[in-house]
């Protein structure tokens, strides 16, 4: 099965171990780093998830496993290694991050038609990710507070 390398193997040496195994209950899983490099497929392109090449496992197999990483917390996992890497080895300019919070409203006005679920919670990976930015970023005072 041929597919395009959007890891190269320096790179998927560093993350392929911080994915969990999966173990299998008969049907074998696939690949976890077709699956990942599925997923960047679509975060590189912002394609429709029926949009995914056929060289990547099928598109509900992706999207699942994006959904079983998040909800183990394994994409929060893997981001706090990698910014504690990158800060140990200077290559993060704490001065020069920042984070950018857009909200676009609804069409239509519909959030006066549309009911909220009660079960779907609102954004909850992006507020995690802005505590963890928090959390490991070593703010320095700003000039006119030193």
């Amino acid at each position: 099965m041929s597919r395009a390398i959007y890891l190269t193997e320096k790179q998927w040496k560093e993350i392929g171990p911080l994915l969990p195994k999966l173990k299998s209950n008969g049907r074998p899983w696939q690949n976890n780093r077709l699956v990942f490099e599925g997923i960047l497929w679509i975060l590189r392109t912002g394609a429709r998830w029926k949009d995914l090449p056929e060289r990547y496992p099928s598109p509900s197999t992706c999207w699942r496993r994006l959904k079983l990483w998040e909800e183990q917390g394994v994409w929060e996992k893997v981001w706090r290694i990698f910014i504690r890497r990158l800060d140990k080895k200077g290559q993060i300019d704490w001065a020069e991050v920042f984070m950018d919070g857009t909200f676009v409203s609804a069409k239509k006005g519909a959030q006066k038609s549309g009911k909220r679920r009660e079960e779907r919670a609102p954004s909850s990976w992006w507020w995690r990710m802005a505590e963890v930015f928090l959390w490991e970023c070593p703010l320095p005072l700003p000039a006119h507070m030193r």
